[in-house]
């Protein structure tokens, strides 16, 4: 048994946050799996860097050169292909853990998080194109997104919330997946087929902090606000999804919204290597880890509850936070806004390096 084995025993599931077609077509992704790992996630930074480092998609590239198809729908077939082929490696994970886990994500054009019912028409023709119970749509949780996410929960399709960073992004997110399980309810589906995760993002948060509490004189809160963000986050699921609302939505079915813990690469190299895993553990969770770090883990990470622990602390740092004069709220909304940017350009970039394939053939 591998530590990711004890982690789901624990409660927390292990996904994978990359993806690249020989990743699947050479057997590594099967060898993950066998290892413990229990879901992928993917993005346009991810594709980006599978494309430009690798010849894996050129084949498929000068195909459809020649059949003149536009850019955008080579990368979204190729796309498409990697994340079906890679469900397929995770259905019968999918069908033994009863829908829990075994999922793949593949997200909306970024280009869409600010349009409603553009990604509600995308994300609808994406899960129907990919034609399988075990694939998630991801969907920013930005103003237009919400309402997004809360139509496609309630057409019954599977949503990865993304890009949180707050508190308000967190019960945003929590309360569209519920009132999307309402809205499936009332439209007569089966909240047993429908599932989601709230992808909530840490290690950027300490990133964007340490230089404005270097500034403050409070080295001291450095690399601590995003352990301390997320406990805060993981306090407030175990309070949405209670009492007598969510209890009816259970008995009628459906699962919880578990938490996704993203960007758990440490990105100080002052910071251990698995600090946003080992301090993220705990029931119903996901954690989502890059290849270096899953090799760090794998190699010299923990294995206990830790989630819980800590949490009269964790409010104690985010208080003292405030005191120092520096707002979490207006940094977390640019870190959102940030990560948009990030993703159109991951995107626009990706379409230039595929032109640029396409001047090699």
């Amino acid at each position: 048994m591998t530590k990711l084995h004890a982690l789901s025993e624990l409660g927390q599931s292990i996904w994978f946050d990359y993806i690249q077609k020989s990743l699947i077509q050479e057997g590594e992704l099967r060898k993950l799996i066998e290892l413990g790992v229990r879901g992928v996630t993917s993005n346009p930074t991810i594709f980006e860097k599978a494309i430009t480092g690798s010849s894996d998609y050129d084949e498929l590239i000068f195909r459809m050169t020649r059949e003149k198809a536009p850019v955008d729908q080579i990368y979204e077939k190729l796309s498409i292909e990697d994340v079906g082929d890679a469900s397929e490696l995770f259905l019968s994970l999918y069908e033994s853990s009863g829908g829990a886990d075994g999922y793949v994500s593949i997200e909306v054009n970024p280009e869409l998080a600010y349009d409603t019912p553009g990604t509600v028409e995308e994300g609808k023709r994406l899960f129907a194109g990919l034609g399988r119970p075990n694939i998630m749509i991801k969907v920013p949780a930005t103003q237009a997104g919400i309402p997004a996410i809360r139509e496609l929960i309630g057409s019954g399709i599977n949503v990865n919330a993304t890009l949180m960073f707050s508190e308000k992004h967190y019960l945003e997110v929590s309360e569209a997946y519920i009132s999307g399980l309402e809205l499936l309810r009332e439209r007569g589906g089966d909240l047993r087929g429908t599932a989601s995760v709230a992808s909530f993002f840490v290690s950027r948060v300490d990133a964007a902090l340490d230089k404005a509490l270097a500034a403050a004189g409070r080295q001291d809160l450095q690399g601590r606000i995003s352990i301390a963000n997320a406990k805060n986050v993981y306090r407030l699921f175990q309070q949405v999804f209670s009492g007598s609302r969510w209890d009816e939505l259970s008995v009628a079915g459906a699962g919880v919204q578990r938490v996704l813990w993203a960007s758990t690469g440490t990105k100080n190299p002052d910071y251990p290597d698995t600090l946003y895993v080992d301090e993220l553990i705990g029931e119903n969770t996901v954690n989502t880890l890059p290849p270096s770090t899953l090799n760090f883990y794998l190699d010299h990470g923990t294995v206990r509850e830790t989630i819980t622990r800590g949490v009269a602390e964790a409010e104690s740092l985010l208080a003292e936070l405030e005191d120092s004069g520096i707002s979490l709220a207006e940094i977390t909304e640019k870190l959102q806004e940030d990560g948009v940017r990030s993703f159109v350009d991951s995107y626009d970039n990706l379409l230039k390096a595929i032109i640029k394939k396409q001047g090699m053939q």
